[in-house]
């Protein structure tokens, strides 16, 4: 029997975590295997129907529901990518549990913690449950040293503010305000 593979791309905004996913769908394209990429429909910020980079590099992606109707697996030995897995929640786990159990290899990315620094579902879990953490920083927008947390510059009080730049900076421990 195949053991299948949960690998987690995780950090705060703008850290690379989609260009990672890019990268590793090559890498995966290039040994033949077959690969099914899924986004939240919600995010639409540059295409609707693509995960795309901060600079502009896309990748064909199918959307789904929060609540993960649409995903469909793909065969044993196939490779899922989710991005945004924190658009998803807790709703994710149960689909990803099932790729795992059937031979799928999953490689899914997203903000670990909140704009209050606290961790996001399903992100608990999925760190826990991972055969790979990769564990991403970006550059502190005040300081210039290692961001860990995804500082929100747009008002609101929900958890998931679907933005970009204009709505979110990486920030350091030490610039993040508590």
């Amino acid at each position: 029997m195949t053991h299948a593979r949960l690998t987690v791309v995780a950090g705060p905004m703008f850290a690379g975590k989609t260009a990672e996913l890019l990268r590793r769908v090559a890498a995966a394209h290039d040994q033949g295997r077959a690969v099914t990429v899924y986004k939240p429909e919600t995010d639409n910020r540059y295409d609707a129907l693509a995960l795309v980079t901060h600079d502009g590099r896309r990748l064909t992606a199918s959307p789904i529901t929060l609540d993960c109707a649409g995903l469909v697996l793909p065969p044993p030995g196939a490779l899922l990518v989710i991005d945004e897995a924190h658009f998803f929640g807790n709703a994710l786990l149960a689909p990803v549990r099932s790729a795992l159990a059937t031979g799928v290899d999953v490689l899914l990315a997203g903000v670990d913690l909140d704009h209050r620094g606290l961790p996001f579902d399903p992100f608990p879990t999925l760190l826990c449950e991972a055969d790979e953490v990769v564990k991403l920083r970006a550059r502190c927008a005040r300081c210039g040293g290692p961001a860990v947390h995804s500082h929100r510059l747009a008002p609101g009080s929900d958890r998931v503010l679907v933005g970009g730049a204009e709505a979110y900076e990486p920030r350091c421990r030490a610039c993040f305000p508590r």
